[in-house]
């Protein structure tokens, strides 16, 4: 396998500009379950209740550096969207290699909706979502040479 990222922590400071200490002291990097899993596991920093149709906007206290030509892409875990029906508000979250540079450190946010019909308890510690590494590639003729600063949406504010 070839080896192209590392989580981190964010900085205690910039978590708790959204949580507590003691969910920063909790805070699991992610990991794969198994030797044969694509995915690594994102695990809740505090609970989160969810009736049927409330969001939640979970700050996962993390930060991944990533390898150029690679992306992360961020999913429900499965079980959750089967039994539940939640689904991330973006569909599917994009973390970019560049993001681990940003204001905020690279801190990935992952909002999620019950679109289910019963209520949903994620437990704190307790894996919610999966994050995939993907290559990419690029057009010919790209020239992009802009830097990001900020998270969600920043990239069109240029």
């Amino acid at each position: 396998m070839k080896r192209i990222a590392q989580f981190y922590k964010i900085s205690q400071n910039e978590f708790l500009k959204t949580g507590t200490i003691e969910d920063y002291e909790q805070i699991k990097l992610p990991l794969r379950a198994t030797a044969g899993s694509a995915g690594y596991d994102f695990f809740a920093p505090k609970e989160y209740s969810l009736l049927p149709g409330e969001t939640a906007k979970i700050p996962t206290g993390v930060r991944v550096k990533i390898e150029e030509g690679w992306v992360l892409k961020i999913y429900p875990r499965s079980s959750l969207g089967f039994k539940y029906r939640l689904s991330l508000d973006n569909t599917v979250g994009i973390i970019d290699s560049d993001y681990y540079f940003a204001d905020n450190e690279g801190h990935i946010f992952i909002k999620m909706t019950n679109c289910g019909d019963k209520p949903l308890v994620i437990e704190k510690g307790k894996a919610f979502a999966q994050g995939i590494f993907v290559e990419y590639g690029v057009t010919f003729d790209d020239n992009c040479v802009a830097t990001r600063t900020g998270g969600f949406g920043s990239t069109d504010k240029k």
